[in-house]
């Protein structure tokens, strides 16, 4: 079966909510408590990709295997050197890489627009999500204790951080994904990711 990794387009938005869904519905990853339909999910894809990339991981007849995302950290304009980045992987694509491949190909590209840091919030416990995480060069840099009731429970929040690339001195604004998705850096990202696939069973 060959994968394959890209920017999501509206039609990926079907198999990003067969991912998501039970994860709002069923775990703690998720603080969301009402999963978005479809309609949602596509109208959030296509308005994250304006300024950041929403990637995903597909089979050749299109069924989505993962996603990975990166987002604003926060409203605040001093944090736009900052991103949040996420990654999911369908249950029936575990152990396949995705995740890796897919933040391989995700930080790259960020970096190429202009970030600085790459940061994840996971909700704990998650062994699997900071083995990712750590694998992948992040440092955890703090908990935040009960700060979500979810499933019955008071959920802490861990932040993992990473540095993508050294902040200048005087930085310029990230440049929109939707300006630079067609740069030869960017298809060179997808490639590296796609490599890491091609080299698992």
């Amino acid at each position: 079966m060959t994968l394959r990794i890209r920017p999501a387009t509206p039609d990926d938005a079907r198999g990003i909510h067969e991912i998501y869904r039970p994860i709002v519905l069923e775990t703690v990853i998720s603080f969301e408590l009402d999963p978005p339909d479809v309609g949602e999910l596509d109208a959030r894809v296509q308005s994250n990709l304006l300024t950041h990339p929403w990637l995903v991981c597909a089979t050749e007849t299109g069924r989505v295997a993962g996603y990975g995302y990166a987002d604003r950290l926060k409203a605040r304009e001093a944090y736009e050197w900052s991103t949040e980045v996420s990654a999911y992987t369908h249950p029936d694509f575990q152990r396949r890489g995705i995740a890796r491949a897919l933040y391989t190909a995700l930080f790259a590209i960020l970096t190429h627009q202009g970030f600085v840091n790459a940061l994840a919030g996971i909700a704990l416990p998650n062994d699997a999500s900071i083995a990712l995480h750590e694998g992948m060069g992040f440092t955890a840099v703090g908990t935040l204790s009960s700060v979500g009731y979810k499933l019955g429970g008071w959920r802490d929040v861990g932040w993992w951080e990473m540095r993508l690339q050294r902040p200048p001195d005087v930085p310029a604004a990230p440049r929109p994904f939707r300006e630079i998705r067609e740069d030869a850096e960017v298809q060179a990202a997808l490639a590296a990711g796609e490599a890491l696939l091609r080299s698992r069973p």
